[in-house]
């Protein structure tokens, strides 16, 4: 049985809402596993799994993976099979994962927000190179992302990234997701508040802690004290936002419930003001209602944006002042929102007079030569180091004033850009079927092409388009938020044969007016026809555009036969 000693039995001062069936809430008595993963968990703590990866799997190979440890428990460690080679999007729902199990892992680094400097990018980048066949992508969680990792290859990995502060510890499963944070925090000229030491303290608090190695699901953290709002906040679990309350000064707004997948959802923003040194407590609060309460009889419930839209905000503000903070927030209302969320590409200047310079790789695909090289660019040029960013992109911290130039001209040397074209700024794309065994098509070679050809047909665009690609409907690359959002899945090309294409979103945004991509009904792109069909769709906001009309602004009144690439008719 799970342990409750740090967990309310039952809310003591509070009515708390029961569903009409038993969903699994621990904090209501329900605390019997009502589903696999749940009985793995209680069989053991993920965390313990550590010890058998350095002393027996790593040593023993791959047949002696236990299977609970192999499909399960393994995630808490950042480790995932990585899909097979051989089969097509076709057998991604067919299959039992087993089948689709590759003898190679995936793994994640978190970074939570940190200045990655000369050693840990070094660090980060050898480990591609000697255990990962040179690959490294950055994904949209601040994450490092390697493939073909074997088992053996695992201690000493772990060895060489924690001798540089870095870890894969619960960079998966069902735990406190790496954080996002602020890749200008503590230096942007135009900050509210530098959050980076509440992020390390929550991280203190919980990585590794028990009390918060068992949730219903994953839980998605980001914090931001730029006006920008640069971290994604409407669509995570819990997200601190910088606000300024008009006696107490800067300090952070709390928003809970946001989360995208195949029942996406923005979050509920509480309108109250969270000071710095109380970040953390608000974090534990949050992160302890979704343990005690949240549903873990069915897996595709089991998430926080479940809970807050049975409980609503009020509710649950109230079960977090009383029964977890044991005290009230202070209201405040929420900050204003910034047109478009910020993803700091460029050169700009910093509040101490250095410069940070936002660069692009296509689509968050790099490998370890290029974190080697950009480790030794950090340290030549006396820069503080790199962080990672919500859109696949870095940023290169404290840059001098008159190297700018000479940086930025280095970074194309090895594959970056402070200069993209929007294509290359503003595509973001998940793993895809080359390595993810629930994706159905190919994306980031895809997405990668598609750059390639609307740099040629769009080279002077006026303005941003976001473009997010998708494997599957989980949206790990947000999709349903995204100028134009792609959904990977089998569709009926003219001659009625099964290929691989897309379902279209088009017109998401966050920020000033956040709201989810419009899906046209019955309407599906190949993947061979989505260069036309992305060239149509802009073209025809291009021409029928009024002045300074943002593409998800259009979206909202074009004729949809502009929107499913058709001509007009006349």
């Amino acid at each position: 049985m799970p342990d409750l000693r740090f967990k309310p039995q039952a809310a003591q001062n509070t009515e708390i809402p029961r569903p009409k069936r038993a969903e699994g809430q621990w904090a209501l008595g329900y605390t019997e596993p009502l589903n696999k993963n749940e009985q793995s968990k209680k069989d053991d703590d993920p965390l313990n799994v550590r010890d058998r990866i350095l002393h027996t799997y790593s040593r023993r190979g791959f047949d002696s993976i236990d299977p609970a440890d192999l499909r399960g428990r393994f995630r808490w460690m950042g480790l995932y099979t990585q899909r097979a080679p051989g089969f097509d999007g076709g057998k991604t729902a067919q299959l039992e994962e087993e089948e689709l199990d590759d003898r190679f892992f995936m793994m994640r680094v978190r970074t939570d927000g940190a200045i990655l400097d000369g050693p840990a990018l070094r660090a980060l980048g050898e480990v591609s190179t000697a255990y990962a066949r040179n690959t490294a992508d950055i994904t949209d969680r601040n994450n490092i992302q390697y493939h073909w990792v074997e088992i053996e290859s695992v201690p000493a990995i772990w060895e060489q990234l924690e001798a540089v502060g870095l870890t894969t510890l619960e960079a998966c499963g069902d735990s406190p997701r790496p954080f996002l944070g602020s890749p200008v925090a503590g230096i942007a000229k135009d900050e509210i508040i530098d959050g980076s030491s509440a992020l390390e303290e929550i991280k203190r608090r919980i990585l590794g802690n028990p009390d918060f190695s068992n949730l219903p699901r994953k839980f998605k953290t980001a914090l931001t004290g730029h006006p920008s709002h640069d971290v994604a906040p409407e669509v995570n679990d819990v997200s601190f936002v910088g606000t300024v309350h008009p006696e107490h000064g800067p300090g952070f707004d709390l928003w809970v419930g946001g989360g995208l997948s195949t029942n996406p959802m923005l979050a509920h923003k509480l309108g109250v003001w969270i000071p710095l040194d109380e970040v953390a407590d608000a974090w534990e609060g949050v992160a302890g209602i979704f343990r005690d309460y949240g549903y873990r009889r069915l897996r595709s419930k089991a998430r926080l944006k479940f809970l807050l839209a049975d409980w609503g905000k009020e509710k649950f503000r109230e079960v977090l002042e009383n029964e977890y903070l044991h005290r009230a927030l202070v209201d405040n209302p929420s900050p204003e929102a910034p047109v478009t969320a910020g993803d700091h590409i460029g050169i700009h200047e910093q509040k101490d007079g250095k410069f940070y310079v936002g660069a692009a790789p296509v689509v968050g695909r790099i490998d370890g030569s290029t974190l080697s090289a950009l480790g030794d660019l950090v340290e030549t040029y006396g820069a503080r180091g790199a962080r990672l960013t919500a859109y696949q992109k870095l940023v290169v911290i404290g840059v001098a004033a008159e190297d700018t130039a000479a940086f930025a001209d280095d970074l194309e040397k090895i594959g970056l850009t402070a200069r993209p074209s929007n294509w290359r700024r503003s595509t973001m794309a998940c793993t895809g079927i080359e390595f993810c065994k629930l994706a159905i098509v190919d994306t980031k070679e895809r997405a990668r092409l598609l750059v390639t050809e609307l740099e040629k047909r769009f080279p002077d665009l006026d303005t941003q388009i976001s473009v997010n690609v998708n494997g599957c409907p989980n949206a790990c690359a947000r999709t349903q938020v995204a100028d134009i959002g792609l959904k990977g899945q089998l569709v009926m090309d003219a001659d009625g044969q099964q290929v691989e294409g897309f379902q279209v979103h088009l017109g998401g945004a966050l920020g000033l007016n956040p709201v989810m991509g419009r899906k046209l009904r019955a309407h599906k792109v190949t993947s061979a026809g989505l260069d036309d069909y992305v060239t149509a769709v802009v073209s025809a906001y291009l021409s029928d555009r009024t002045e300074g009309e943002r593409f998800a602004t259009w979206v909202t009144r074009a004729d949809e036969t502009l929107l499913r690439g058709e001509p007009v008719s006349s």
